[in-house]
């Protein structure tokens, strides 16, 4: 695997294997952003076996301070997001539910450096920090009660899409994987355009959340 393929291995494990996309640029805007409740806790897609569960909490104390500095006034509305696979490897993100017309999406990013360091101070390949790149990758879902479904996008299979000409939005091959440089503006477009399609959201997985 790749190494630039590597930052999202949790979230690739978790549904099925396939590299999500990346964007340079977040999904949201102020005025898109929203906090529900109902998506804090604990979900599964066995709640037999929690080997691998996505968490949403609430920010922690001090957390506001490592947000990039678009959401420092709005950190309400921010999750963390703790994954965990079935061999145990884990993840440490940030996550915000972001409204476009009448879809809901996540727009999932690192919240710390892969070092497992919030603050390159302290990272022990300080200089290591200089080439980290908080990317966004971005998640559709539909939250009905303790029942989530999720369609994340696959690198594979948007190749055919984005290699169309025109191409529909703006993007860099680096290492066969597609990286988009749009902006948030022309994202948002994209995504909402492309809501429904699924050489964009191509992977689909039913979580249920465990009791509190």
């Amino acid at each position: 695997m790749k190494a630039n393929k590597a930052l999202y291995l949790g979230l690739a494990i978790l549904v099925g294997g396939c590299v999500p996309v990346i964007s340079l640029q977040p999904l949201f805007t102020k005025d898109t952003l929203f906090f529900d409740e109902h998506l804090l806790g604990t979900w599964v897609e066995n709640p037999s076996d929690t080997s691998s569960a996505w968490v949403f909490t609430r920010l922690g104390q001090g957390d506001a301070d490592t947000l990039p500095d678009a959401l420092k006034d709005s950190a309400d509305k921010v999750y963390h997001l703790g994954l965990t696979d079935p061999e145990g490897r884990k993840g440490s993100f940030f996550a915000c539910l972001v409204k476009l017309d009448s879809n809901v999406f996540l727009d999932i990013f690192p919240d710390v450096l892969p070092s497992g360091q919030g603050d390159p101070e302290k990272a022990e390949l300080f200089y290591n920090a200089f080439l980290f790149v908080r990317a966004h990758t971005f998640v559709k879902v539909d939250l009905s009660g303790n029942r989530m479904s999720m369609w994340l996008t696959n690198d594979d299979k948007i190749n055919g899409l984005l290699e169309s000409k025109p191409s529909p939005i703006a993007y860099e091959s680096v290492d066969d994987q597609p990286i988009l440089t749009a902006s948030t503006k022309d994202l948002q477009a994209f995504v909402s355009h492309y809501a429904g399609d699924d050489r964009v959201f191509a992977d689909g997985i039913i979580l249920e959340r465990l009791p509190q």
